[in-house]
């Protein structure tokens, strides 16, 4: 069977007509005889003729492909927030393309130069663990590229952002350990320069604080490659086991460091939560059966990727430039299973 496509060109060629002739006769123009008509959709049915869309929506100055930038699609975050954004794009006739960084600047910028090469109407991003600066972002929004942010966002660049109340979600977390029984509560979570990190960090503090616990940076530790490096997330739990005063309780501020610390508490034979309690933030469907079951903060992945793609249609779409922007802030919920629970 022949599966090599012919292109308008091949057809008027071969049935000895004009090129618009043929994209006048595929189109059903009422220019066009109903037997040239004829002809050439049985020709171009025959050979295998499918219209390219590229060709077809450049033409119209659009792509109608939208880029994505995650660090990990086997993340289950990353992976519900993707469904959410293809729940919006195929419906309104838009492709995407996904590329991960695997929490690297080097490959965040190899992906964005790759998908702007492929001419997409617009871009989706949450930045790496590793970036520090955006000029290679800002330089494409100065350009009039359409840009939306998600869960990690920069304030460098005036656009549309939508992120989770990392600083109630962290802060309901922290307080739930508390009111557990749990004092010494210690907190593994991602860089510093992350927006995530700070908001988590500082609704842990401030639980703290209002239930008159002084905070002890000893407790807060740091994985400056957001969970991806599992020697240092263990690194990080042997130092907390070896502290003279361990914690009994680890709250944990992303999906990959919260389920590494319950797999590294398993392999150092703690007891969840008798002796360590765990809470942490991550979507993986897996929480209820997992033993002990885990307690979460979980995050609305699937509306945050359909909102970041309503709002990037927008921009996308507009006949006018963008120039107000929102950031939306969208709830977490939190889910109190066996390994904080006080037996």
């Amino acid at each position: 069977m022949n599966l090599d496509t012919i292109t308008i060109r091949d057809i008027a060629r071969e049935l000895k007509l004009s090129v618009s002739t043929v994209s006048k006769a595929l189109r059903d123009s009422y220019e066009i005889s109903e037997k040239t008509k004829k002809l050439v959709s049985e020709y171009a049915a025959a050979h295998n003729y499918r219209p390219n869309p590229i060709a077809q929506s450049l033409k119209k100055g659009q792509s109608k492909s939208v880029g994505i930038v995650v660090s990990s699609v086997d993340n289950q975050f990353y992976s519900q927030v993707i469904n959410g954004i293809e729940s919006v794009a195929y419906k309104e006739g838009y492709n995407i393309f996904i590329t991960q960084t695997h929490e690297s600047f080097d490959l965040e910028l190899k992906n964005v130069t790759h998908l702007t090469h492929r001419s997409i109407d617009g871009l989706l991003i949450s930045l790496s663990s590793e970036t520090k600066d955006v000029e290679h972002l800002q330089a494409l929004h100065k350009k009039g590229l359409p840009i939306v942010f998600f869960d990690r966002v920069t304030d460098d660049i005036n656009t549309h952002k939508v992120i989770v109340d990392n600083f109630n979600g962290a802060y309901n977390a922290t307080l739930h350990l508390l009111q557990s029984g749990y004092k010494r509560i210690a907190h593994i979570t991602s860089p510093a320069q992350l927006s995530i990190t700070g908001g988590r960090l500082n609704g842990y503090k401030q639980a703290l604080t209002d239930n008159g616990i002084a905070v002890d940076e000893r407790y807060i530790k740091y994985c400056m490659h957001g969970g991806k490096d599992f020697d240092e997330i263990e690194q990080a739990v042997n130092e907390l086991l070896a502290m003279k005063e361990r914690p009994d309780a680890i709250f944990t501020a992303s999906d990959r460091i919260t389920t590494s610390v319950l797999s590294l508490l398993h392999k150092n034979n703690i007891a969840i939560p008798q002796q360590v309690a765990l809470l942490g933030f991550t979507n993986t469907l897996l929480g209820e059966v997992l033993n002990p079951s885990l307690s979460t903060v979980v995050q609305p992945a699937f509306e945050i990727g359909k909102q970041s793609m309503e709002l990037l249609l927008g921009i996308i779409k507009s006949k006018h430039p963008v120039t107000k922007f929102e950031t939306r802030v969208l709830p977490t919920a939190l889910f109190e299973r066996n390994s904080s629970r006080r037996s």
